[in-house]
Protein backbone atom coordinates (compact mmCIF):
# COMPACT_ATOMS: atom_id res chain seq x y z
CA UNK A 1 0.00 0.00 0.00
CA UNK A 2 3.03 2.14 0.54
CA UNK A 3 3.32 3.18 -3.53
CA UNK A 4 -0.76 4.47 -3.53
CA UNK A 5 0.04 6.23 -0.28
CA UNK A 6 2.92 8.19 -2.05
CA UNK A 7 1.53 8.79 -5.41
CA UNK A 8 -1.93 9.63 -4.12
CA UNK A 9 0.20 12.69 -1.92
CA UNK A 10 1.82 13.19 -4.97
CA UNK A 11 -1.07 14.12 -7.12
CA UNK A 12 -3.24 16.81 -7.62
CA UNK A 13 -5.28 17.44 -10.32
CA UNK A 14 -5.03 13.96 -11.50
CA UNK A 15 -6.62 12.37 -9.01
CA UNK A 16 -9.92 12.90 -10.53
CA UNK A 17 -11.68 13.45 -14.03
CA UNK A 18 -10.90 10.63 -16.68
CA UNK A 19 -7.06 10.50 -15.73
CA UNK A 20 -8.43 9.77 -12.06
CA UNK A 21 -10.34 7.59 -13.05
CA UNK A 22 -8.38 5.26 -15.24
CA UNK A 23 -5.61 5.68 -12.68
CA UNK A 24 -8.28 4.05 -10.01
CA UNK A 25 -8.64 1.45 -12.44
CA UNK A 26 -4.42 0.63 -12.43
CA UNK A 27 -4.57 1.00 -8.67
CA UNK A 28 -7.33 -1.22 -8.29
CA UNK A 29 -6.41 -4.29 -10.18
CA UNK A 30 -3.03 -3.73 -8.70
CA UNK A 31 -3.69 -3.89 -5.27
CA UNK A 32 -7.00 -5.56 -4.68
CA UNK A 33 -9.44 -3.66 -2.17
CA UNK A 34 -6.85 -0.74 -1.33
CA UNK A 35 -8.89 1.46 1.00
CA UNK A 36 -6.31 4.42 0.20
CA UNK A 37 -6.82 4.10 -3.57
CA UNK A 38 -7.25 8.04 -4.76
CA UNK A 39 -10.48 9.96 -4.27
CA UNK A 40 -11.98 10.68 -7.99
CA UNK A 41 -14.53 12.28 -6.40
CA UNK A 42 -12.95 15.79 -6.88
CA UNK A 43 -13.66 16.24 -10.28
CA UNK A 44 -16.58 15.70 -12.59
CA UNK A 45 -15.15 13.81 -15.57
CA UNK A 46 -17.72 14.90 -17.79
CA UNK A 47 -16.99 18.47 -17.48
CA UNK A 48 -13.18 18.66 -18.66
CA UNK A 49 -12.24 19.16 -15.07
CA UNK A 50 -13.61 22.50 -14.36
CA UNK A 51 -15.45 21.27 -10.97
CA UNK A 52 -15.85 24.14 -8.13
CA UNK A 53 -12.92 24.40 -5.22
CA UNK A 54 -10.77 23.00 -8.21
CA UNK A 55 -9.33 26.01 -9.26
CA UNK A 56 -6.49 26.12 -6.74
CA UNK A 57 -4.63 22.73 -8.94
CA UNK A 58 -4.82 24.43 -12.35
CA UNK A 59 -1.51 25.95 -12.32
CA UNK A 60 0.71 23.86 -9.81
CA UNK A 61 1.12 20.78 -11.74
CA UNK A 62 2.59 18.38 -9.27
CA UNK A 63 5.07 15.43 -10.26
CA UNK A 64 2.99 13.10 -9.61
CA UNK A 65 0.55 14.91 -12.36
CA UNK A 66 3.16 14.74 -14.93
CA UNK A 67 3.81 11.13 -14.30
CA UNK A 68 0.27 10.48 -14.55
CA UNK A 69 -0.12 12.25 -17.06
CA UNK A 70 2.41 10.66 -19.04
CA UNK A 71 1.89 7.07 -18.07
CA UNK A 72 -1.88 7.55 -19.74
CA UNK A 73 -0.29 9.14 -22.68
CA UNK A 74 2.27 6.48 -23.20
CA UNK A 75 -0.22 4.11 -23.14
CA UNK A 76 -2.16 5.78 -25.95
CA UNK A 77 1.34 5.52 -27.79
CA UNK A 78 1.86 2.01 -27.37
CA UNK A 79 -1.19 0.78 -27.95
CA UNK A 80 -1.47 2.81 -31.55
CA UNK A 81 0.46 0.37 -33.63
CA UNK A 82 -0.64 -3.13 -31.79
CA UNK A 83 2.79 -3.95 -30.53
CA UNK A 84 3.85 -3.27 -26.82
CA UNK A 85 7.25 -3.18 -27.52
CA UNK A 86 10.59 -3.81 -24.99
CA UNK A 87 12.14 -0.88 -26.59
CA UNK A 88 9.40 1.33 -25.32
CA UNK A 89 9.00 0.06 -22.10
CA UNK A 90 12.48 0.21 -21.59
CA UNK A 91 12.37 3.65 -22.08
CA UNK A 92 9.73 4.70 -19.96
CA UNK A 93 11.28 2.63 -17.19
CA UNK A 94 14.37 4.03 -17.72
CA UNK A 95 12.33 7.59 -17.24
CA UNK A 96 11.07 6.44 -13.94
CA UNK A 97 14.22 4.63 -12.69
CA UNK A 98 16.04 8.57 -12.90
CA UNK A 99 12.91 10.35 -11.76
CA UNK A 100 12.01 8.04 -8.51
CA UNK A 101 14.26 4.86 -8.23
CA UNK A 102 14.31 1.72 -9.18
CA UNK A 103 11.40 0.86 -6.52
CA UNK A 104 8.86 3.48 -7.58
CA UNK A 105 9.95 2.53 -11.10
CA UNK A 106 8.66 -0.62 -11.24
CA UNK A 107 5.14 0.15 -9.36
CA UNK A 108 5.09 2.96 -12.39
CA UNK A 109 5.51 0.27 -14.90
CA UNK A 110 2.66 -1.67 -13.01
CA UNK A 111 0.54 0.94 -13.48
CA UNK A 112 1.17 1.09 -17.28
CA UNK A 113 0.78 -2.91 -17.62
CA UNK A 114 -2.43 -2.12 -16.57
CA UNK A 115 -3.16 0.94 -18.37
CA UNK A 116 -2.36 -0.94 -21.44
CA UNK A 117 -5.25 -2.85 -20.77
CA UNK A 118 -7.65 -0.14 -21.20
CA UNK A 119 -9.17 2.24 -24.23
CA UNK A 120 -7.68 5.53 -23.55
CA UNK A 121 -10.35 8.11 -24.14
CA UNK A 122 -7.87 10.43 -25.01
CA UNK A 123 -9.63 13.62 -25.84
CA UNK A 124 -11.17 13.61 -22.22
CA UNK A 125 -7.74 12.94 -20.83
CA UNK A 126 -5.99 15.56 -23.10
CA UNK A 127 -8.75 17.92 -22.20
CA UNK A 128 -7.88 17.82 -18.11
CA UNK A 129 -4.37 18.21 -18.92
CA UNK A 130 -4.74 21.02 -20.67
CA UNK A 131 -6.89 22.33 -18.44
CA UNK A 132 -4.44 21.69 -15.51
CA UNK A 133 -0.92 21.82 -16.85
CA UNK A 134 1.26 24.31 -17.44
CA UNK A 135 2.26 25.01 -21.40
CA UNK A 136 6.08 23.82 -20.84
CA UNK A 137 5.06 20.76 -18.82
CA UNK A 138 2.54 19.59 -21.94
CA UNK A 139 5.30 20.44 -24.72
CA UNK A 140 7.87 18.14 -22.30
CA UNK A 141 5.15 15.64 -22.66
CA UNK A 142 4.94 15.81 -26.22
CA UNK A 143 8.60 15.62 -26.49
CA UNK A 144 8.34 11.99 -24.17
CA UNK A 145 5.70 10.48 -27.04
CA UNK A 146 8.35 11.37 -29.55
CA UNK A 147 11.26 9.81 -27.66
CA UNK A 148 9.03 6.22 -26.85
CA UNK A 149 7.48 6.16 -30.59
CA UNK A 150 11.28 6.36 -31.76
CA UNK A 151 12.43 3.79 -29.02
CA UNK A 152 12.32 1.38 -31.79
CA UNK A 153 14.33 3.34 -34.60
CA UNK A 154 11.27 3.85 -36.43
CA UNK A 155 8.13 6.12 -35.73
CA UNK A 156 5.18 4.52 -37.23
CA UNK A 157 2.74 6.46 -39.01
CA UNK A 158 -0.25 4.93 -36.76
CA UNK A 159 1.79 6.48 -33.67
CA UNK A 160 2.50 10.12 -35.10
CA UNK A 161 -0.94 10.35 -35.95
CA UNK A 162 -1.74 9.23 -32.14
CA UNK A 163 0.60 12.01 -31.46
CA UNK A 164 -0.68 14.76 -33.86
CA UNK A 165 -3.98 14.27 -31.84
CA UNK A 166 -2.54 14.67 -28.49
CA UNK A 167 -0.98 17.83 -29.40
CA UNK A 168 -4.40 18.78 -30.91
CA UNK A 169 -6.02 18.09 -27.83
CA UNK A 170 -3.56 19.59 -25.64
CA UNK A 171 -3.56 23.21 -27.20
CA UNK A 172 0.16 22.76 -28.82
CA UNK A 173 0.24 25.02 -31.76
CA UNK A 174 1.14 23.48 -35.28
CA UNK A 175 4.56 25.37 -35.39
CA UNK A 176 5.44 23.93 -31.76
CA UNK A 177 4.50 20.08 -32.64
CA UNK A 178 6.66 20.41 -35.87
CA UNK A 179 9.79 22.14 -33.81
CA UNK A 180 9.64 18.90 -31.44
CA UNK A 181 8.57 16.65 -34.32
CA UNK A 182 11.70 17.94 -35.92
CA UNK A 183 13.79 17.13 -33.11
CA UNK A 184 13.44 13.72 -33.58
CA UNK A 185 14.11 14.10 -37.89
CA UNK A 186 17.33 15.54 -37.98
CA UNK A 187 17.93 13.83 -41.43
CA UNK A 188 15.44 16.30 -42.72
CA UNK A 189 17.57 19.30 -44.65
CA UNK A 190 14.73 21.69 -43.03
CA UNK A 191 14.85 20.13 -39.34
CA UNK A 192 16.59 23.16 -38.37
CA UNK A 193 14.50 25.67 -39.19
CA UNK A 194 11.43 23.86 -38.04
CA UNK A 195 12.87 23.22 -34.67
CA UNK A 196 13.19 27.26 -34.12
CA UNK A 197 9.38 27.59 -36.21
CA UNK A 198 11.40 29.71 -39.15
CA UNK A 199 11.54 29.23 -42.99
CA UNK A 200 14.39 29.34 -45.12
CA UNK A 201 14.35 32.82 -46.20
CA UNK A 202 14.72 34.23 -42.98
CA UNK A 203 17.35 36.95 -42.38
CA UNK A 204 19.98 37.23 -39.49
CA UNK A 205 18.13 39.50 -37.59
CA UNK A 206 15.01 37.22 -37.33
CA UNK A 207 16.88 34.28 -36.58
CA UNK A 208 18.59 35.56 -33.62
CA UNK A 209 14.79 36.94 -32.88
CA UNK A 210 14.24 33.10 -33.19
CA UNK A 211 16.70 31.91 -31.06
CA UNK A 212 16.19 33.81 -28.13
CA UNK A 213 12.40 32.98 -28.32
CA UNK A 214 12.44 29.27 -28.52
CA UNK A 215 15.68 29.20 -25.88
CA UNK A 216 13.09 30.91 -23.50
CA UNK A 217 10.09 28.92 -24.45
CA UNK A 218 12.21 25.34 -23.76
CA UNK A 219 14.44 26.77 -21.15
CA UNK A 220 14.73 23.55 -18.88
CA UNK A 221 14.24 26.64 -15.65
CA UNK A 222 10.70 26.38 -16.91
CA UNK A 223 10.58 23.03 -15.60
CA UNK A 224 11.46 23.29 -12.46
CA UNK A 225 8.48 22.53 -10.55
CA UNK A 226 8.65 19.60 -12.04
CA UNK A 227 11.81 18.35 -10.11
CA UNK A 228 15.46 18.34 -11.11
CA UNK A 229 15.03 15.27 -13.38
CA UNK A 230 12.32 16.30 -15.89
CA UNK A 231 14.40 20.22 -15.83
CA UNK A 232 17.71 17.78 -17.21
CA UNK A 233 15.42 16.07 -19.62
CA UNK A 234 13.92 19.28 -20.65
CA UNK A 235 17.60 20.27 -21.55
CA UNK A 236 17.58 18.02 -24.08
CA UNK A 237 15.42 20.15 -26.37
CA UNK A 238 17.29 23.27 -25.10
CA UNK A 239 20.53 21.72 -27.01
CA UNK A 240 18.74 20.78 -29.76
CA UNK A 241 17.17 24.73 -30.07
CA UNK A 242 21.35 25.87 -29.93
CA UNK A 243 22.34 23.03 -32.41
CA UNK A 244 19.56 24.40 -34.42
CA UNK A 245 20.74 27.91 -34.44
CA UNK A 246 24.29 27.07 -34.80
CA UNK A 247 23.57 25.06 -38.40
CA UNK A 248 21.69 27.76 -39.57
CA UNK A 249 24.72 30.21 -38.76
CA UNK A 250 26.91 28.27 -40.46
CA UNK A 251 24.96 27.61 -43.35
CA UNK A 252 24.44 30.96 -44.28
CA UNK A 253 27.67 31.96 -43.09
CA UNK A 254 26.71 34.62 -40.42
CA UNK A 255 29.60 34.85 -37.16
Amino acid sequence: MAFVKWIGGALGFAMGGPIGALMGFAFGSMFDGAEDEPSQRRINPGNGGRAAGYERYRHQTKQGDFAASLLILSAAVMKADGKHLKSELDYIREFFQRQFGDEQAAYHMGVLKELLKKDIPLREVCGQIKYFMEHPARLQLMHFMFGIALADGHVHSSEERVISQMASYLGISSRDYQSIKAMFYKNDAASAYKILEIDKNVTEAELKKAHRKMVKKYHPDRLKGLGETQMKAGESKFIEVQKAYENIKKEKGWN
